[in-house]
């Protein structure tokens, strides 16, 4: 309650009721205060500077402006909520927490962790975005084990290639030359199912286990904030005390969770069905090459068949359907894709890139599905889009690949500029040949309904629309500029 005086003397208080007398009454009458509505404020704002959940119980609460400031509530009258694990004062009391569960030691801790400090029932949630199978055994008896009351598990693999990967695709992002965004996709079609799981089962919270460090937590929580801006949001990792592995699976013992037994990776791993990334341990100093065992999803180039693999990809509108005619679902379709990419060695990529948080980190990405559709959309738009168009695209692509990774799938800006994206490739139909050999992707050939490419304009025969000779007067228009400033440089 120190901290809460401390407010209620200071300067810019003092300030507001430094009038006279009169003037104080005036202002009394005209607000109205009732003593259950300055009880309530005091209340909130003792919460906020305390830093626990705290309720009152009795006295009498007026507003002394003759001594020029209200009085705090004294700690007295007020009676912290304490936990019903374990009778600790509670940072906040929430209803029902929805978490993003995966079921690893750092999730199945948060469980526990948020029922102590937030008394809350908590909830949960497991999104299959492909990250295989193995991943999602076992995670209910390891849920309720932790002291979760239910688990939801959604598959959303076609949502997930559908309305979150396809639009990339067709925009053509690509984030810092090189990172086709597989994580920065997978985060808000995850945060938008725990809004909707909060929405079914009555949670007034949310809560995932991204670190303070990374861009996950902003990924998260602006989807939340986009979606359901009244719902509470709990980050862990930025408020307890629990600092590393070996806290965790100390907190996990004493509250009987648990620990996971698998083998802890070396490595920071996020999967899903569009790519797999590393990040940590030797890969923290750029200048390390990868371990070949690091790879999970492709093989090294190297061992990859002696003999290419040509593939012909079918494309509506902008959007991916089908693998050597044969239309399949989006989800479908990356799958095959990530087994053909993955057996040529497709799709590696090692960059150190600019963190929104700012910091630069360095992270090893296997996309080898996503690597030969992306080459099939931009190479369909070589016939289809003309010069201008394509240069306003690739100029927007840069800021929608920046809007993705910083975590606004929701913006306005990026809605907007999704709908110029599905504007211009209405005409980006047709289908692209690639060839598959030891880790490269090579266009062979590529045909539109809608080609802007003419043989009978292009050719270097002699033709009735082109004539070789009106280039001539096109130069001269051209270059007038540079030959204006020549001549006044030359004095002419």
């Amino acid at each position: 309650m120190a901290q809460l005086q401390a407010f209620s003397s200071c300067s810019s208080t003092n300030l507001l009721f430094n009038g006279s007398k009169r003037d104080m009454a005036r202002i009394y009458d005209k607000v109205h205060y009732s003593r259950k509505a300055l009880l309530e404020e005091l209340w909130v704002k003792a919460s906020e500077f305390h830093g626990h959940a705290i309720v009152p119980t009795s006295g009498n609460y007026g507003l002394a402006y003759n001594n020029r400031a209200i009085q705090p509530v004294m700690a007295s009258n007020i009676e912290p909520v304490t936990s019903s694990v374990d009778g600790k004062v509670l940072r906040k009391k929430l209803n029902k927490v929805v978490l993003a569960y995966s079921g690893g030691l750092d999730t199945s801790v948060i469980v526990p962790w948020l029922r102590e400090n937030y008394g809350c029932e908590v909830v949960c949630f497991t999104a299959d975005v492909g990250q295989g199978i193995q991943e999602l055994e076992g995670l209910e008896q390891k849920a309720k084990a932790s002291g979760a009351s239910q688990l939801v598990v959604k598959d959303l693999k076609e949502e997930f290639v559908r309305d979150f990967i396809f639009p990339c695709l067709r925009a053509g992002a690509i984030y810092e030359r090189k990172y086709l965004l597989g994580t920065s996709m997978a985060r808000p079609v995850i945060a938008k199912a725990m809004v909707d799981v909060a929405r079914e089962v009555g949670a007034d919270a949310v809560s995932h286990g991204c670190t303070g460090k990374g861009n996950d937590q902003v990924r998260f929580e602006l989807t939340f904030f986009a979606l359901n801006p009244e719902l509470s949001v709990v980050a862990p990792w930025r408020e307890w005390e629990i600092t590393g592995r070996e806290d965790a699976i100390e907190y996990a013992k004493k509250h009987k969770v648990p620990v996971p037994v698998t083998k802890k990776s070396i490595y920071s791993r996020d999967r899903n069905l569009w790519h797999l990334s590393h990040e940590g341990d030797i890969l923290e100093d750029p200048a390390n090459e990868p371990k070949e065992d690091m790879y999970m999803m492709s093989v090294d180039p190297k061992d990859a068949p002696n003999q290419p693999e040509y593939v012909k990809i079918g494309i509506v509108e902008g959007l991916l359907i089908s693998l050597n005619g044969k239309e399949l679902s989006p989800a479908s379709l990356l799958s095959e894709l990530n087994e053909v990419g993955g057996r040529h060695g497709i799709g590696r990529i090692d960059m150190v890139e600019n963190r929104l948080v700012g910091m630069k980190s360095r992270g090893v990405y296997e996309t080898p599905g996503g690597t030969i559709l992306f080459a099939a959309a931009r190479e369909l738009e070589s016939l289809t889009l003309d010069r201008e168009t394509m240069q306003i695209k690739d100029i927007l692509a840069l800021k929608y690949a920046e809007l993705v990774y910083a975590g606004r799938w929701f913006d306005p800006l990026r809605e907007s500029m999704d709908a110029f994206m599905k504007e211009i490739t209405k005409t980006t139909t047709g289908s692209v040949t690639l060839k598959l050999y030891k880790g490269s992707v090579n266009v062979t050939g590529r045909e539109s309904p809608y080609s802007l490419y003419r043989e009978d304009i292009s050719s270097f025969e002699s033709g009735q629309i082109y004539d070789q000779a009106d280039a001539a007067g096109f130069i001269r228009l051209y270059g007038l500029p540079m030959r204006v400033r020549a001549m006044l440089e030359k004095g002419l």
